[in-house]
């Protein structure tokens, strides 16, 4: 998983990133709201984690204009002990989940694999873009008609939606839409690639992936 961490104590941000690199994640680090609003914007992150009190912007703050932008990442928040209405006002603004500090480094971990083994579980829920209507559990693709996908071409269009206005890399595309144990390259992403634009134009819709083999790629409308 790639993840954002968005805390202004710099020491913590440091144990917090050495930790999460140690377990295998991608880990981002930004010390200000509006730092963490431009990152989420750029790149595509599987959890971002904001620190409530945060200079510029507060995680508050970033978060209400994370969800307004469409990004649905998982957000994990962290406050202060005893302040409950923090972590109310947190869920309310679209947080998935809080860590009230100080925590334990374990306890993170522990909910960042179960966050992962949720998310290698793609399938769940209808998702639109443009003139386009995916439905994850069904693997149907639909627009002025309909269309079946394959099981990596649904995790890989999933992923394209979930993420659009982003770059996305080869890795990115691979690590989604694959299997940790299942071998794949650039090749089979690409072929998958080709797939998808063919179905795309046979149902006659407007969205587009665009990008050359070597990457990076990007829906658009």
């Amino acid at each position: 998983m790639r993840i954002l961490v968005a805390e202004d104590e710099q020491q913590l941000a440091k144990v917090l990133k050495t930790a999460m690199t140690a377990s295998g994640y991608q880990v981002d680090v930004v010390n200000d709201g509006q730092a963490a609003v431009d990152s989420a914007k750029q790149n595509a992150y599987d959890v971002i984690i904001l620190d409530i009190m945060m200079p510029v912007k507060s995680g508050l703050e970033a978060l209400a204009e994370i969800r307004a932008a469409g990004n649905r990442t998982y957000v994990m928040m962290l406050t202060a002990m005893g302040e409950e209405d923090d972590r109310v006002n947190g869920l309310d603004a679209g947080a998935d989940d809080y860590l009230t500090k100080p925590f334990s480094l374990k306890e993170l971990l522990a909910r960042l694999r179960s966050r992962q083994r949720r998310d290698d579980d793609y399938g769940n829920g209808v998702l639109e873009f443009g003139d386009l209507t995916l439905d994850g559990n069904d693997q149907l693709l639909q627009s002025h008609n309909s269309i079946s996908l394959t099981n990596k071409e649904n995790r890989l269009l999933q992923y394209f939606i979930l993420n659009a206005g982003k770059e996305l890399s080869v890795n990115e595309l691979l690590s989604h839409g694959w299997d940790e144990e299942e071998q794949a390259d650039q090749e089979d992403l690409w072929i998958n690639i080709c797939y998808l634009r063919q179905k795309l134009q046979a149902i006659q819709s407007k969205v587009m992936i665009t990008g050359e083999k070597e990457g990076p790629f990007m829906i658009a409308r």
